[in-house]
Formats: structure tokens, sequence, C-alpha cells
């Protein structure tokens, strides 16, 4: 069972953390907790598996990268993993993981992001992971982002502070 405090400290957060040269501190404060604890319980929720992954998000658009595009491919199912794991050693792939078919309208099961300077550099570097993971045989798409939507992690508590 999950304790009152873990449940505070989940709400706190799943916004993302405060930016601070030490974050932890700030969300131990506000919990009434030392910094060494908030960190000895995140790290304990994510070894439970209660928390998936803390991470970032950057904010590509800010950082110049305008073209953004989502690549699928069609892999056969007993190559998908390991072809996964050889486009996502790429410097260039944000993101690659893999999904189920949707009949013969979305016969997609792997999914990759670029982020690009220019629509130019993505097809270019495209063209590169094609070539040197022998992607040439598979039907792919490539799906150019027109807008940006706001990115964050999900929410699983109201922002309000829990109470046993």
């Amino acid at each position: 069972m999950i304790e009152a405090i873990d449940l505070q400290l989940i709400v706190a957060v799943q916004q993302g953390l405060p930016i601070a040269s030490r974050p932890y501190a700030l969300i131990a404060e506000q919990l009434d907790l030392d910094e060494a604890e908030v960190i000895e319980r995140l790290s304990k929720l994510k070894q439970q598996g209660l928390i998936k992954r803390l991470g970032v998000i950057v904010k590509h658009r800010r950082l110049g990268y305008q073209s953004n595009a989502m690549v699928v491919f069609n892999i056969p199912d007993a190559l998908v993993k390991q072809m996964g794991q050889q486009i996502s050693q790429f410097q260039f792939i944000n993101l690659c993981y893999q999904r189920p078919r949707h009949g013969e309208q979305w016969p997609y099961n792997l999914f990759c992001m670029i982020h690009g300077k220019s629509r130019e550099k993505v097809l270019q570097q495209l063209s590169y992971l094609i070539a040197n993971c022998a992607l040439e045989d598979y039907a792919h798409d490539i799906l150019f982002s027109r807008r940006c939507f706001k990115q964050r992690g999900a929410l699983y508590f109201p922002l309000t502070t829990i109470t046993a």
C-alpha cells in the first residue's frame, strides 16, 4: 500500500520539477521532508513501478527545430523489436516505439520521431536511416507536424494535496 506522503510527492512532481538549481529541495520544503528523503522516495516509487520515469520535455521549436516528422514503418512482426533497437541508436531519432496495426488503412507498426531545423534536413536524415538500416523494402510514410501542442506528462491526481 502506498503511503500518503508518497501520493503527495507524486502530486508535487506530476506537473514537472521546479526550475531551480535544487528542485528536490524545494519539493522537500513543500512536503516538510528533507531533500535526500524526496530523492529516496522517488527512487523507491520508480523501483516499485508506481512512477514509470522522470524525464525532461524539451521545447524543441524554441531551439530552432521547426520540422518535426513522425515516420511510420510496416515491419514484419518477427523483426520489429530488432529494427526498433537499431533505429533508436541514431542520434537524430528522438522516439522509437511499436504500436499495433489497424487494418489495411494503417498497416504501420513501428513509429519514430525526427526533429529537424528544416524539412530538407529531416528528409536527408530519413534517407540516411533507410539506407543504413536496410529499410528500403518496408512500406513507410512520413507525417510532418503542422501544429505544436502543449507537451506534458500524464496527470493522475488533482493538483490539490492528497490527505490520508
